[in-house]
């Protein structure tokens, strides 16, 4: 394990998802500044997704064939500045294409980032826990940082959001100067790979993880709102659930790693899906603020109990193309889900918000009986040539 590289890798993590997790975190402003409805707020998801479900694979079919250190940094740094115009849009056209914009950094940045931090991290599940916490970790200080910058302010605001962006771009350029004849090597001798592709197994996963990423696009953009409107708390709650379900995901992340290590990728897969129903359901049964709370931090946990074993598995299934698996699993677990969430904004303006809760609770039931229907795939039958 090349522990500097990795550690390196698991900042740009960090900083990337915070721009991937302040798009939710906004939402609330946005709706109280803006008064957008429920469908606007749809739509905004499906601005940060919908772009990033199209181009993010093909992302990762070029960092397989053309490994570049600096689509790292583009990628967040990009995503910043959609963050960063956001707030200062003068119509919701304008805050759409920015935080389009955003979208397409944040595809941009993880398929080259995944597959480098696997080969950092080699055979280890614990290292790939670690670099994806990097990321839940951002993620869940984006309500906070959203909160601080803008709440005493207003959205006018959010440039400052960019200033993390700039200082790990610094880091990083100090930091990689050299990095890039070690890459080129990596690429050459992946390309000569005696290792086959299983499309069948990876489109299986793949199949696992949209009806995962329906309920977790669903609980990130709607647990806040949730909170305050229908279980009548106040906004510093709603963001409380919301930061509860994203750092407990930091937890499972890094506790399926773990478990993965000792159990084995499938069993761990099985466990967090399994788990997280009962979870799903209490959020959608609870009646006040501390309930949803509870259930919003264990499903957290058990959503992302599978989130590494399912990134290394998916690069194992295709091994001569590990940026376009991290591409396309990474790109499913929140595109879909957004591609759909203007529709489930639509039945939320119609029927509440818990109603869609209880709709993407069905999903979760198939996901979890899909993913006892995957196969191991070892790490050495994939080995590099």
């Amino acid at each position: 394990m090349n522990r500097k590289r990795l550690g390196l890798l698991t900042g740009t993590h960090s900083v990337n998802d915070l721009y991937q997790g302040l798009i939710p975190a906004l939402l609330p402003f946005m709706v109280l500044e803006r008064g957008y409805s429920y469908t606007a707020v749809s739509g905004l998801i499906l601005a940060a997704t919908g772009l990033s479900s199209v181009v993010q694979p093909l992302f990762g079919l070029y960092a397989d064939k053309h490994p570049r250190n600096w689509l790292i940094p583009a990628g967040f740094m990009l995503a910043a500045l959609g963050v960063a115009l956001a707030g200062v849009a003068e119509s919701y056209l304008w805050t759409w294409l920015a935080i389009a914009i955003s979208g397409l950094g944040i595809a941009a940045y993880h398929p080259p980032a995944t597959t480098a931090a696997r080969l950092a991290g080699g055979a280890s599940q614990k290292a790939m826990s670690l670099f994806s916490v990097g990321g839940m970790l951002g993620a869940a200080a984006a309500p906070l940082a959203a909160t601080t910058v803008i709440g005493g302010s207003s959205l006018s605001a959010t440039p400052w959001l960019a200033l993390p962006a700039a200082v790990m771009a610094v880091v990083w350029w100090w930091s990689t100067r050299h990095a890039d004849v070690v890459e080129a090597a990596h690429a050459r001798r992946r390309a000569t790979s005696l290792a086959t592709n299983d499309w069948r197994a990876f489109l299986r996963l793949s199949a696992v993880i949209v009806g995962w990423s329906i309920p977790y696009v669903t609980v990130l953009s709607m647990a806040a709102l949730y909170t305050s409107r229908d279980l009548h708390g106040s906004s510093a709650q709603g963001a409380l659930v919301l930061t509860c379900f994203t750092a407990s995901s930091a937890i499972g992340t890094l506790g399926g790693g773990l478990l993965a290590d000792r159990v084995g990728r499938i069993a761990t897969i099985r466990l967090g899906y399994t788990l997280a129903l009962p979870a799903l359901a209490g959020l959608v049964l609870a009646n006040a603020p501390l309930p949803a709370m509870l259930c919003a931090a264990l499903l957290g946990t058990a959503m992302f109990l599978p989130f590494a074993s399912q990134v290394t598995l998916a690069q194992d299934y295709l091994p001569r193309n590990p940026a376009t698996a991290a591409g396309i699993t990474l790109g499913l677990a929140l595109s879909v889900g957004g591609m759909l969430s203007p529709l489930l904004g639509m039945l939320s303006d119609s029927h509440g918000l818990r109603t869609s809760l209880s709709v993407v609770l069905g999903v979760l039931t198939l996901a979890t009986a899909l993913a006892f229907q995957l196969g191991n795939r070892k790490f050495e039958e994939t080995a590099l040539a």
